[in-house]
């Protein structure tokens, strides 16, 4: 059985070499190196790809999204038959593997066995979070998420500024992911089977979760208000949970599948952090356009989204993490980036500049938070205007750049 599996899988894999492949712009952390490298990120994200137009040496592969093969005992026999029909490889590529019981332990006697192993995961707390806990010795990670907009857009060269927009139009309600871009399938299908299977194989399954409608729910609300403050009391009370503890383990699931996360709000004081309401958001714009609960869509949000993903997307290679500023008179700035002890930079979102109204309350919060925070980098992300200008606001003074977001999204 073991045997057919991997010959099948081995089938699959020569057709993946052959199809579109869109170039990320990270690479594989460690490649040359004999430490294990795990490639993490959400289902369908595009790591498997990456890997393969990564390595340029024969390897041997397994997917362990296969249950089959998820529920061998023998490992040893995995091995044998990887060593015969690919002629025994040093490196091994292990796709999926959180779905392998007790995988760390065979992952890390392969490494001592002199393997060159590679592995991806669709589930952070398997992988993202918990690494070093499971791998002896040092490990590389590297995150794929779907395609950013430089990604998406590839050759920028050859366009006009004209189709640079209209594809960014695009990809705002579309999102960035690979298959569905490169093989032009429809796009809200693909993703309500995507969702529908990463809530079952992910969440339920894995969770053996009883009350699966709560569950259910509970992801359907997230994406229906992603870019929004929300406690896990206010989710409960809108869904009619009874256990806010409830709410907050099943949160928690859901979070470890990768396709949502959230911001914390901004505070010297860690306990603050720790105990204000989050702002929560997807992985993906394509989530909100098939799931979200809602007969019109909210640009402004969609615009947030984005660069919440964006900055989620690069926070692994630039170090900056993301928060959220908000005062007691609730005037609130977007994003706050912290690099090391530093604020960096703040960022308000705002699609339209057109209602003076709107942009006054726009630029009054960044000019408070920046005094606040002392930050001097300020910058509103919209839709078409592009200048620098000093501001004030009642002695308050700063100088705001002001940038369309889908440019910023190439510049970024």
């Amino acid at each position: 059985m073991i045997r057919d599996i991997l010959l099948k899988q081995k089938g699959e894999l020569e057709a993946k070499r052959k199809e579109n492949y869109i170039r990320r712009e990270t690479e594989i952390k460690g490649l040359n190196s004999d430490i294990i490298k795990a490639v993490t990120g959400p289902r369908r994200a595009g790591k498997s790809f990456f890997i393969i137009h990564s390595l340029k040496e024969k390897y041997g592969y397994a997917n362990f999204d296969d249950e089959e093969l998820a529920r061998a005992k023998n490992y040893d026999e995995i091995i044998a038959t990887i060593d015969d029909i690919y002629s025994n490889p040093k490196t091994i590529f292990f796709d999926e593997i959180q779905n392998l019981d007790r995988w760390e332990l065979f992952v890390n006697r392969l490494q001592r066995q002199g393997r060159d192993i590679l592995l991806t995961g669709s589930n952070s707390n398997l992988l993202s979070g918990e690494l070093a806990t499971h791998l002896t010795g040092r490990h590389f990670e590297t995150q794929i998420y779907p395609l950013s907009f430089k990604e998406y857009v590839e050759d920028t060269k050859n366009k006009t500024t004209a189709d640079i927009k209209k594809e960014f139009e695009k990809y705002l309600r579309d999102g960035g992911y690979p298959e569905p871009h490169v093989k032009n399938l429809e796009i809200s299908e693909y993703i309500k089977t995507l969702f529908e299977a990463t809530l079952y194989k992910d969440v339920i399954k894995r969770h053996r979760i009883r009350k699966t409608s709560e569950i259910e729910a509970i992801a359907e609300f997230i994406v229906t208000n992603a870019a929004t403050q929300m406690s896990y009391n206010q989710i409960a009370k809108s869904l009619g949970v009874k256990s806010v503890e409830t709410v907050k383990k099943y949160y928690n699931i859901l979070e470890e599948t990768m396709i949502f996360f959230s911001l914390k709000k901004f505070s010297y004081k860690l306990k603050e952090q720790e105990t204000e309401s989050r702002k929560v958001y997807c992985i993906d714009n394509g989530i909100i356009k098939a799931k979200a609960f809602s007969t019109s869509q909210n640009i402004g949000k969609l615009y947030e989204n984005l660069v919440a993903a964006e900055l989620k997307r690069k926070e692994q290679q630039t170090g900056i993490k993301a928060f959220y500023w908000k005062n007691q008179q609730h005037e609130e700035v977007d994003f706050v980036l912290k690099k090391e002890n530093k604020i960096a930079e703040l960022i308000q979102v705002c699609y339209s500049l057109e209602n003076s109204k709107t942009q006054e309350r726009e630029i009054r919060a960044l000019l408070k938070a920046g005094k606040e925070l002392k930050c001097k980098n300020l910058t509103i992300l919209n839709a078409e205007l592009e200048k620098t200008e000093n501001k004030e606001w009642f002695g308050i003074k700063g100088k705001i750049k002001f940038t369309p977001l889908w440019k910023w999204l190439l510049e970024n």
